[in-house]
């Protein structure tokens, strides 16, 4: 075989081993699928040929009150950063497509003359390098976007975790703002009451002004509960992606009931372990760190190697065949820097992956407790306080019109009532909440390293407060 067929069976190597291709959907199954499993909901890629059917959904969900579930069916149609994050996915995808093609050959052409005679000098030079070490190097790269893809799955799991809390705290706000309106409405009606009694002389003015602080509290109470409300609800839009146009979501006008039961706790480390992203990924970026060094070991000493085919003619002569290498000699530098600076890098990606795996143990159990707390907490106000404190104000009601009671007992116990009535829901809000957060520190990550802006929970001066 001559010269000029071995280097065209190198160059037809290295058209097949470039064949590499990029996938009909961009790694987008996969990352639906994680989110499927984890969520109950799939990813869908907002483009040109899927808007008409992406908008027919967004305006079908939009047609009638939110649910959790169609909340984080809106979000994950509809959030531009998780579809930034998507079309990060294609860049990793190319990536790996580029790993699987050889380097350009380089043709090179040379011509002198000088004393009657023509020299020409052609030559073709192919990355044989580059050639040897591309299946490792297509190794890594698929790594590479298999954590990709994990980590795109994340962020998808965490909006949808991201998208039940703000879900949540907008509703307890809404029923907030309700109770709030009725026990103003209330006030209001006693305070002009409490005015004409006094100006016929049947009250004192220290119980007229009683009844007169009370309504204003309430009032400043009601304009609070008002910011909180908006403030939630732009919240959820937000992660929502919608517009100005479509910011007038339909929200319920109560919190969901509680569980019958609670999840249970066996295997809770164990399945976060298996199930979060944020561990999945660390050991992908280990393994790859792992094939990185490899890689930085076996070309240690070659770093550039190239090959190819050269001929020579001088005037009219018979045309002279060869080949040439180029090759860069380790004389300055041997590598080491490059080596020692990978087991680094393999060594801290080692630990941290130790770290993330001892994190999600503690947080599951954080999380678990915080949900069983705050289901406990909610149960024992519904079941308890609430109905007690019901009570206590039908006594104090009959008492009053008895004439047993005065007006300032009345007054107390109708500010200890709206306390008791708005604590109860903020505790039925919580346990959503954390349940939420649940979810996400088994499956998906630590809410800590969320990627969406943190929710600012109802304050207690700003009721999210329930009917009684």
């Amino acid at each position: 075989m001559t010269i000029r067929n071995r280097i065209a069976v190198l160059v037809l190597t290295g058209l097949i081993a470039g064949c590499a291709s990029f996938s009909p959907d961009g790694g987008l199954t996969r990352v639906s699928e994680l989110t499927q499993v984890r969520t109950g909901q799939t990813v869908q890629r907002d483009s040109e040929a899927s808007a008409l059917q992406i908008n027919e959904r967004i305006t079908t969900l939009l047609a009638a009150p939110l649910t959790p579930d169609s909340a984080a069916q809106l979000a994950l149609l509809n959030n531009k950063r998780l579809q930034s994050a998507l079309a990060d996915l294609g860049v990793a995808e190319a990536d790996l497509v580029q790993a699987g093609r050889m380097r350009n050959p380089r043709l090179g052409f040379g011509r002198l003359a000088g004393n009657g005679e023509t020299e020409l000098e052609r030559s073709l030079l192919l990355d044989l390098g580059g050639l040897l070490t591309m299946p490792l190097r297509q190794a890594i790269e698929e790594r590479r976007f298999n954590q990709a893809q994990i980590q795109t799955a994340l962020q998808a799991v965490r909006l949808v975790a991201d998208t039940h809390r703000a879900y949540f705290q907008a509703v307890a706000a809404r029923q907030s703002l309700v109770y709030m309106r009725k026990v103003g409405l209330a006030t209001e009606s006693a305070a002009e009451l409490a005015q004409r009694m006094a100006k016929a002389g049947n009250w004192s003015k220290l119980d007229e002004a009683r009844e007169q602080v009370f309504h204003a509290e309430v009032t400043a109470q009601i304009t609070r509960a008002a910011h909180d409300e908006t403030a939630t609800r732009e919240r959820l839009v937000r992660l929502l992606g919608l517009s100005a146009q479509q910011a007038s979501i339909s929200l319920p006008d109560r919190l969901p009931d509680l569980p019958p039961t609670l999840l249970s706790a066996d295997a809770m480390e164990a399945k976060a372990i298996a199930q979060r992203l944020d561990v999945q990924i660390a050991k992908l970026e280990t393994e790859a760190t792992a094939k990185n060094l490899g890689l930085t070991r076996s070309t240690r000493f070659v770093n550039v190697l190239e090959a190819g085919y050269q001929n020579k003619s001088a005037g009219g002569s018979k045309l002279a065949e060869g080949y040439t290498v180029e090759l860069s000699l380790p004389l300055f530098d041997w590598g080491t820097a490059r080596t020692r600076r990978a087991e680094s890098i393999y060594m801290r990606s080692l630990q941290r992956t130790a770290d993330i795996a001892t994190q999600a143990r503690s947080e599951a159990r954080e999380s678990y407790s915080a949900y069983r707390t705050s289901f406990e907490i909610s149960r024992h106000y519904r079941d308890e306080i609430v109905p007690l404190r019901k009570r206590i104000s039908e006594e104090v009601l009959l008492r009053y019109n008895g004439m047993l009671a005065s007006v300032f007992e009345l007054l107390v116990d109708s500010r200890a009532q709206i306390i008791s009535i708005n604590a109860a829901i903020n505790a039925q809000r919580d346990f959503w909440v954390a349940d939420a957060e649940l979810q996400f520190a088994i499956h998906g990550g630590s809410m800590l390293a969320s990627s969406f802006p943190a929710a600012s929970s109802v304050t207690a001066a700003g009721p999210a407060g329930a009917a009684h």
